[in-house]
């Protein structure tokens, strides 16, 4: 059955298109009784105006676009979900774009199809950040610092959390550990690592004493990495891993209870971002707080600012916190 159109509701209605459309616009200039009869009408053929019309006359869409690479893992979850209820609450919808084809983002950011974007896309290259700030487009930056005309950037502390957190190891008394590294395209990977060697750097903990290991975030490639490590160095010195994220520390955890060894008499293990599972899993993980609903709600509170024309720092940063738990412990 052909869909009705405008014209259709204009006939059936015997007014004109223009009326028809100021009627469901709900425009002042337009009778009641007349506003009725055009109503009537749409409902009888079942009308639903063309939208995307709508927006390209207005230039707004009343939504805001996600762009990113994954959405797996509880991290993601949590982040997608609290971005999703902070957009509605001003009154927004929420597309979300998952890609790993460059050009497929890129076009799909330039077609500007969305009255603000928020991105967490790890293809993304400097020239990019340029174009899209060409464009004007309402963006704000997570994972990456970025600043410019209508661009702003929130990010987490990766470094002084993973800082801190390795201090906290080597207050325990240990001297022999390994880490467990994410993606290297990941600013919070390498800024995680960073904060890690330096915390060992500034001890003066030999680099002999430290294992890096890859984890990519992810608990089945962690728990592999730490098993075949432990299977070539039987006799290893380690007494403690941190992982690069929570998912990374549940599998270290399963490899070491697998080989037979106990969290955390034999090994200390902690993480990062504080997933709701960590608190419930056992041992209880020790880990690093990321507000991860908090860095939801102020990003789109970012955007909409922008959008609003209020004026903004360019940059924010959330600060984590230490959670200790029982999978950490005295050498």
């Amino acid at each position: 059955m052909r869909k009705a159109t405008i014209r259709d509701v204009a006939k059936k209605a015997q007014v004109s298109i223009s009326t028809v459309s100021n009627a469901l616009n709900d425009v002042a200039v337009v009778k009641p009784t007349t506003k009725a009869r055009v109503l009537e009408a749409a409902a009888a053929l079942n009308y639903t105006p063309n939208l995307m019309g709508k927006q390209l006359r207005s230039g707004e869409t009343s939504m805001i676009s996600f762009f990113t690479d994954s959405v797996a893992g509880p991290y993601f979850y949590t982040l997608v979900e609290a971005l999703s209820k902070a957009v509605e609450h001003y009154g927004y919808g929420l597309n979300v774009t998952l890609t790993n084809d460059h050009d497929v983002l890129m076009n799909t950011l330039r077609g500007n199809t969305a009255d603000g974007v928020i991105i967490f896309n790890h293809l993304i290259n400097q020239t990019d950040v340029a174009q899209i700030k060409a464009q004007h487009i309402p963006t704000v930056m997570l994972d990456r610092m970025a600043s410019g005309y209508k661009m702003q950037s929130l990010i987490f502390d990766s470094f002084a959390s993973s800082y801190a957190m390795t201090q906290h190891l080597l207050s325990l008394g240990h001297r022999h550990l390994g880490y467990l590294a994410g993606y290297p395209t990941s600013r919070d990977s390498r800024e995680r690592l960073a904060g890690f060697q330096q915390a060992i750097l500034d001890a003066g903990i030999p680099e002999r004493n430290i294992v890096i290991l890859e984890g990519l975030f992810e608990e089945t490639t962690s728990f592999k990495a730490v098993q075949a490590y432990l299977a070539t160095h039987a006799q290893t010195q380690l007494t403690a891993f941190l992982a690069g994220n929570d998912l990374s520390a549940i599998g270290v955890i399963k490899a070491l209870n697998q080989l037979g060894y106990r969290v955390p008499d034999d090994f200390s293990v902690a993480g990062f971002d504080d997933i709701e599972i960590a608190q419930y899993f056992r041992p209880a993980l020790t880990t690093v707080h990321n507000p991860i609903a908090q860095q939801a709600e102020q990003t789109v509170q970012m955007l909409m600012a922008m959008l609003n024309g209020t004026p903004m720092k360019a940059q924010h940063t959330l600060k984590g916190e230490l959670v200790i738990r029982q999978s950490t412990a005295k050498v």
